[in-house]
């Protein structure tokens, strides 16, 4: 496919051009789906960056990025499309005013089809025929199992058979990222239709990487100094662990309060921020913020 990475490293270089500072290993991961055309099933703890692969992905190869947000309960009619009703009883009372006797063929056209992200995939991208569409099916552990095993379906071959229209195929199989954060187990038969990789928090040089590239608004130190707190935070017997969207949060909350330093008011004020549970704020004594504050200048 046109404007897609020929290499890994290539597939580096151009996540970074969009602020997505993969390692090799993810990166080799997405290089191989695009050549294979397979899923890629990403793991990992929230806040890391799955998510924002599929953004990069989708501006690496230069489209819209489509996303299914998975729930329970979660049907086809939400994930893959459904009737636009109120139109078509206009349509048919239309023809009905003028004379005519509608058919099916009249009432399930194209333009009442309400296409929703997984049926977009298979489709063409109107803005940019020549790419790879890029879909999303963010959290895919809070779907049900029926789910799974109809998206099992859909991924073998691309394409769906919908009653009163047509067989819809993709022309270019669409690029799938699925995300878990392991909330329960998906079922081996998805898994093994994927490349699967799993992401876990970043090196400390990386992270700071991301933060400069992310929160610019912060100086450089302030970012330095914030990284460190969390990778401090992070060894911490916590039950929510801050991701690496908390991190960036908190620099462009330090930023926002014109806080050029780190100090323990400071931190205490902005908690809330990278922790979200009552019990890790309650963990944050006196003590263990001296410990962060040690370690965040080193």
């Amino acid at each position: 496919m046109p404007n897609e990475p020929d290499s890994i490293d290539d597939t580096l270089a151009r996540l970074r051009e969009h602020q997505y500072f993969a390692n090799r290993e993810l990166a080799t991961a997405l290089f191989l789906a695009l050549k294979m055309q397979r899923p890629l099933f990403l793991e990992g703890e929230p806040g890391v960056g799955k998510t924002e692969l599929a953004k990069a992905a989708a501006g690496l190869c230069g489209t819209t990025l489509l996303r299914l947000q998975c729930y329970e309960g979660l049907d086809t009619a939400s994930a893959l499309y459904e009737w636009d009703y109120p139109r078509q009883i206009m349509a048919l009372r239309l023809a009905e005013a003028s004379g005519e006797t509608p058919s099916n063929d009249s009432l399930y056209r194209g333009e009442f089809l309400l296409k929703r992200p997984l049926l977009q995939a298979l489709l063409p991208d109107p803005s940019n025929a020549n790419a790879r569409r890029v879909l999303l099916i963010d959290e895919i552990d809070r779907a049900d199992e029926p789910f799974e095993a109809f998206l099992l379906e859909l991924l073998s071959d691309f394409q769906v058979s919908i009653p009163e229209y047509d067989t819809v195929r993709a022309t270019h199989p669409p690029l799938v990222v699925m995300t878990s954060n392991r909330t329960r187990e998906v079922h081996d038969a998805l898994k093994r239709r994927c490349l699967y990789q799993w992401i876990g928090y970043p090196a400390r040089d990386v992270e700071l990487e991301i933060v400069a590239a992310r929160a610019p608004e912060a100086s450089r130190d302030l970012q330095a100094r914030a990284v460190g707190f969390v990778h401090e935070l992070r060894t911490l017997d916590l039950f929510k662990a801050p991701g690496v969207a908390e991190t960036i949060d908190w620099c462009r909350a330090l930023a926002a309060l014109s806080v050029s330093e780190l100090d323990p008011q400071s931190v205490r004020d902005t908690l809330g921020v990278l922790l979200k549970y009552q019990d890790d704020l309650a963990r944050m004594d006196a003590d263990t913020l001296a410990q962060c504050l040690s370690a965040a200048r080193s």
